[in-house]
């Protein structure tokens, strides 16, 4: 990976662990105001997993394999 895939790769991560936080803000928020919407806070949930998923992939990327 070169230096300028490498800094887009960082950027990225940067905005998917930023939107990973606000979708664990708002779950909280609406379970804490009693929020009854639970298919909503399904498709949150389901929405901050595949943000986990892809946060994990782009880092794997970044960190070289290290062979023990």
């Amino acid at each position: 990976m070169n230096e300028i895939d490498e800094q887009d790769v960082r950027i990225e991560l940067a905005r998917l662990r930023q939107e990973h936080r606000d979708l664990d803000a708002a779950i909280d928020a609406m379970l804490q105001l009693g929020a009854i919407d639970t298919l909503q806070i399904q498709r949150l949930k389901k929405r901050k997993l595949s943000l986990k998923d892809r946060i994990s992939f782009l880092e794997d990327q970044i960190l070289p394999d290290i062979i023990a």
